[in-house]
C-alpha cells in the first residue's frame, strides 16, 4: 500500500466516524420528535396537513436548489433549506418539522450514496431540531401579533441554525479537501455571512407574507429560485475571482531557478489549485517523476518508482505555446470520477504553460549553473590529473595561511619528477600523460583527507599538508608521499620507474602563499643538487633566490645573442706533464649579471625546451677549438659534457657527426663525457645512440666515476672509453684511506677493462704524485691550469713548461731514470697506450 493510500484510508475513517457520530445524533432527535409528534395532536385541518406537505416540498426543493462546488473527487452543496426549515419551525410545531426536514431531504438525495443520504438528513434534522429548540425556549407562538415580534426570534433562530450547519458540515469538508477546519472556517467567510443575511431577509419576508394569508406560501418557491439564481452568480463570480487570484499566486511562485523548488511548488499548487487528491509532474527526457498532494511531495524518481494509482487521471503536456518544446506532462489523480469544467480546463492549460515556462527556465540555469561551475572547475583544476592546479593551490594556501584559528600547522612540499623528459620524448607524450595521472592519483591516495594535492604543470606537483602536530611531522608525511611512487608503473605492458625529489617548506615570519612556494622550490633544487630525494628549507643554504628564478626566462634570448661561451681545462699526463686533451666547459656571460656559474643555469637548460640549441652551440664551440689546436700542431680530443636527455634524442648521433663533418674533424677527436645519473640507461634507445656513436669512432667517458648508486652496473651497459675519478675522492685521498681505495679500485677496474682513468681536481704535486704512483696515467685540476677560452689555451700549449711545447708541467722523471712502478701497473706502451700525447682511439 503506498502513502497516498494509507493517507486516503486514514481520512475515509475519520469521515466515516465524524458522519456516523452526525447520524447517531440525528436518530435521536428522530425519535423523540416522533414520540412528541404521536402524543401531540395531529393535524386534523386541510389547512395543517397541506402546510406540512408544502413545508416538506419546500424543503425538498431548497435542498436541490443548489450551488456545487467539487472538492477533490467530491461534489459539495450550498441549498436553501436552512430558509425553509425556519419557515417551517416557525409556522408549524417543531417535532413535525424535524420529520418534515428529514422526509424532505430524503426525497431530494434519493439518488446519493448512502453515507451521503445519512449525512444529509442526520445534518438538516440537527439543524432543523436546533431551530426548533430555539424557538420553544423564545416562547414563540405563530402567528405573532405585531410583525416586529417576529424579528428577535427568528433572528437567534436563524443564527443557531447557521452555526449548526457550518459546525456540521465544515469538519467533513475539511476532512475531504485535506485543509484544517479553522481555515475551511474563514475561507468565503464573507461569502458565507452574506448569503446567510439573504437566506434570513428571505425567510423573513416569507413568514410575513403567510402572515397576512397562509395561501401565499406556493408563491414563495419563485421568489426563492430567483433570489437562488442571483446569488448563484455572485458565487460563481466570486469564485472564478479567487481561483484567477489563485492562479496568479500560484504561477507567481513558479517563477524560481531552482528545479526541485518548482516541480514542488507546481505540485503543491496544483492539487489545492485544482483539488485534486494528488498532482503527478513527469519530465522528459530522463523521465523524472515528481508527485504528491498539496501537503507535500510523497515521490520522486522514475515511474516505475512512483506510486500506482486508480481513479481519474487528467494530463496535459508541459509545451510552450509552439508546441515545440515539449518538457514533459502534468497529471491531475483524483480518486472518484471527476469532469473538469470549462473553466477548469482553460485554468490547467494556463497553469501548464507557465509550469513549462518555469521549468525551461530552470533547467536552463542549471545547465548554465553546470557549465559555469564546470568552467570555475577547469580555472581551479588540472585538466590531465583532475588536481587542483597552481591557482587553487594558491588560493586555499593563502585561505589557510590567514586563517588565524586554524589547528595545527601547515606545510607545503614539492615534487618534481626526476628525468621525466625522457620518457616523453623516449615513449610519447601519451605515455608521459599516464605516467603523470597516474603519479597524482597515487599522491591522492598517500595523503590524508584534510591535504590538498595539486599539480603545478609539467612534472611539478605540491601537497599543501593542513593540521599537523608540529614541522617536524611534514618530513615523515612527505617521505610517506615519496613513498607512493616508488613502485614502478604499468605502461602497456612495459614497467617504468620513476624518480622524485622533493622540497618541503613551512610559512616563516613574512611572506604568504607565494613565498612558501619558493620555499619549497629552493629546496626541491636543494635536494636534487646534493643527491637527496628530501630537503627541508633552510634560510641558510637559500642560494636561489629572485635572480634564480628569473634567469629562465632569459635562456631563450641567451641563446640567440650567443651569450654562452666555452672555457677549456686541459687534461695531462700525469708522468710526463704534456697535455693530452681538454675538457670544454660552459659559461654564460650574462650582460647584467657578468658571468654566472653553470650550477646556476645548467638545469633550467635541461628543464627548458632548448636544451638542444644550447648543446649544439657548446659543441661546435668546442669542435672549433680543437680544429685551431689541431691546425697550430697540437692534435687533441676535446670532451664534452652530455645532457642524460640528449641521449634520449634518436636524432643525436646524426647532428654530432654532422658537426665533425662540418668542422673536418675525425670522430676520435670528439669525447662525449656522460654522467653517472643516467637513470634511464636501460632503455632501449639509450643503447642504441651510445653504440651508434661509439661504432661511429666517437669515444665515450663515464664522468664523476663512483659517486652514484649503480657505477657498475652502468660501466657494464655503457660502451665506455675512459673514466673519470670525481674530484672528492682526489682532494680527501691523503687523509682517507676509503678515499684512496676508490681510486684504487677504480685504476684496476680500468686496467681490466682496458680503458683510460683520468683524475679531476689534482691541485698539488703530492697529489698528482700520489696518483702517478697508484698507476693513474692522467689528470686534470689547478695544478696544470685554470679553465680558460681557447685562444688562451693555445697560447699556453705554445709556451709549455721549461720551453716544451705542448708541456704545462715538468715532468715527475727525468728521460732515462730507473722508476718503481706499483705492483700490476700497466706501463705505457704494453698493452692499451696511455693519453701520451693523445687521447687514443
Amino acid at each position: 500500500m503506498t502513502l497516498s493510500q494509507r493517507r486516503g484510508n486514514e481520512t475515509d475513517k475519520r469521515l466515516r466516524l465524524l458522519v456516523g457520530l452526525v447520524v447517531a445524533l440525528a436518530c435521536l432527535v428522530l425519535a423523540a420528535a416522533l414520540t412528541l409528534a404521536l402524543t401531540s395532536p395531529f393535524p386534523t385541518s386541510a389547512t395543517d396537513g397541506a402546510t406540512l406537505v408544502m413545508l416538506a416540498f419546500l424543503i425538498a426543493v431548497g435542498t436541490l436548489v443548489t450551488i456545487r462546488i467539487r472538492i477533490r473527487s467530491t461534489n459539495h452543496s450550498i441549498s436553501w433549506n436552512e430558509t425553509a426549515i425556519i419557515i417551517g419551525v416557525a409556522i408549524a410545531p417543531g417535532p413535525w418539522v424535524v420529520l418534515c426536514t428529514a422526509i424532505g431531504i430524503a426525497l431530494a438525495f434519493h439518488r446519493l450514496a448512502r453515507v451521503k443520504l445519512a449525512f444529509g438528513i442526520g445534518k438538516n434534522v440537527l439543524v432543523a431540531a436546533g431551530a426548533a429548540a430555539t424557538l420553544s425556549a423564545l416562547d414563540w407562538r405563530w402567528p405573532p401579533e405585531h410583525p416586529l415580534d417576529m424579528v428577535l426570534p427568528l433572528s437567534v433562530a436563524y443564527l443557531v441554525a447557521a452555526v449548526l450547519d457550518d459546525v456540521l458540515a465544515m469538519p467533513v469538508i475539511a476532512l475531504a479537501s485535506g485543509t484544517r477546519v479553522s481555515r475551511q472556517f474563514r475561507t468565503n467567510l464573507d461569502l458565507r455571512l452574506a448569503g446567510f443575511a439573504a437566506r434570513f431577509v428571505v425567510a423573513l419576508c416569507t413568514l410575513l407574507i403567510l402572515r397576512e394569508d397562509p395561501r401565499l406560501l406556493l408563491a414563495i418557491p419563485p421568489l426563492v429560485l430567483s433570489l437562488h439564481l442571483a446569488w448563484s452568480a455572485r458565487v460563481r463570480s466570486r469564485t472564478e475571482q479567487q481561483t484567477w487570484q489563485r492562479l496568479a499566486r500560484a504561477t507567481d511562485a513558479l517563477n524560481v531557478v531552482d528545479l526541485d523548488r518548482v516541480l514542488t511548488t507546481a505540485v503543491t499548487q496544483a492539487a489545492e489549485l485544482f483539488s485534486a487528491d494528488e498532482v503527478e509532474i513527469q519530465l522528459r527526457p530522463d523521465g523524472r517523476t515528481v508527485g504528491g498532494t498539496a501537503n507535500g511531495i510523497t515521490h520522486d524518481g522514475t515511474p516505475a518508482t512512483a506510486d500506482p494509482h486508480t481513479g481519474t487521471t487528467v494530463p496535459i503536456a508541459l509545451e510552450g505555446h509552439g508546441e515545440t518544446d515539449d518538457v514533459g506532462v502534468l497529471r491531475l489523480r483524483f480518486h472518484g470520477p471527476v469532469r473538469l469544467s470549462e473553466r477548469e480546463q482553460y485554468t490547467l492549460r494556463t497553469f501548464a504553460s507557465a509550469l513549462c515556462t518555469a521549468v525551461r527556465n530552470a533547467q536552463a540555469y542549471a545547465e548554465l549553473a553546470r557549465v559555469s561551475a564546470e568552467h570555475a572547475h577547469a580555472a581551479s583544476h588540472d585538466a590531465l590529473t583532475g588536481l587542483a592546479n597552481r591557482r587553487h593551490l594558491l588560493d586555499q594556501g593563502t585561505e589557510q595561511l590567514s586563517n588565524r584559528h586554524a589547528d595545527g600547522v601547515t606545510a607545503l612540499v614539492l615534487i618534481d619528477l626526476n628525468h621525466f623528459k625522457e620518457v616523453n620524448d623516449t615513449l610519447g607524450h601519451a605515455a608521459g600523460d599516464q605516467v603523470l595521472i597516474e603519479v597524482g592519483n597515487r599522491l591522492q591516495a598517500a595523503a590524508r583527507p584534510d591535504d590538498l594535492v595539486s599539480r603545478l604543470g609539467g612534472d611539478e606537483f605540491a601537497v599543501l599538508l593542513r593540521g599537523l602536530p608540529a614541522p617536524a611531522v611534514a618530513a615523515h608525511r612527505a617521505e610517506g608521499l615519496l613513498s607512493a611512487l616508488n613502485e614502478p608503473f604499468d605502461l602497456d605492458g612495459m614497467r617504468i620507474s620513476v624518480e622524485a625529489s622533493g622540497g618541503i617548506a613551512v610559512p616563516g615570519a613574512a611572506g604568504g602563499m607565494p613565498e612558501l612556494l619558493r620555499r619549497a622550490d629552493v629546496a626541491m633544487y636543494q635536494a636534487k643538487r646534493t643527491g637527496q630525494r628530501l630537503w627541508t628549507y633552510a634560510a641558510t643554504s637559500d642560494t636561489a633566490d629572485l635572480g634564480r628564478l628569473t634567469l629562465g626566462g632569459e635562456l631563450s634570448r641567451a641563446v640567440a645573442d650567443h651569450e654562452f661561451t666555452v672555457s677549456f681545462q686541459p687534461i695531462v699526463d700525469l708522468g710526463t706533464g704534456e697535455a693530452i686533451g681538454a675538457e670544454a666547459l660552459a659559461r654564460w656571460h650574462h650582460p647584467t649579471h657578468g658571468l654566472i656559474d653553470p650550477l646556476r643555469f645548467l638545469e633550467a637548460v635541461e628543464r627548458s625546451g632548448l636544451l638542444p640549441a644550447f648543446a649544439e652551440a657548446i659543441l661546435d664551440q668546442a669542435l672549433v677549438a680543437a680544429k685551431s689546436w689541431r691546425a697550430a700542431g697540437f692534435d687533441l680530443p676535446v670532451a664534452v659534457n652530455v645532457s642524460p636527455r640528449s641521449l634520449l634524442d634518436p636524432r643525436f648521433p646524426n647532428s654530432v657527426l654532422a658537426r665533425l663533418r662540418r668542422h673536418d674533424l675525425p670522430p676520435d677527436r670528439l669525447i662525449l663525457e656522460l654522467t653517472e645519473t643516467l637513470t634511464l640507461s636501460q632503455l632501449d634507445v639509450v643503447d642504441q645512440v651510445l653504440n651508434r656513436l661509439r661504432d661511429a669512432g666517437v669515444q665515450l667517458a663515464l664522468d664523476d666515476f663512483g659517486t652514484g648508486y649503480s657505477s657498475l652496473s652502468l660501466l657494464s651497459r655503457i660502451p665506455v672509453h675512459e673514466l673519470k675519478i670525481d674530484r672528492s675522492f682526489v682532494t680527501a685521498m691523503e687523509t682517507s684511506a676509503e678515499a684512496a681505495a676508490v681510486i684504487r679500485s677504480t685504476l684496476d677496474l680500468g686496467r681490466n677493462l682496458d680503458l683510460v682513468v683520468v683524475a679531476e681536481g689534482v691541485e698539488s704535486e703530492p697529489q698528482r704524485r700520489a696518483l702517478w704512483q697508484l698507476g693513474c696515467t692522467a689528470g686534470q685540476g689547478h695544478l696544470f691550469a685554470r679553465p680558460m677560452p681557447a685562444g688562451a689555451l693555445l697560447a699556453a700549449f705554445r709556451r709549455g713548461s721549461g720551453g716544451q711545447p705542448g708541456s704545462l708541467a715538468p715532468p715527475l722523471h727525468d728521460a732515462g731514470a730507473v722508476i718503481r712502478l706499483a705492483p700490476g701497473r700497466r706501463q705505457p706502451g704494453r698493452g692499451r697506450p696511455t693519453r701520451q700525447p693523445q687521447l687514443p682511439t
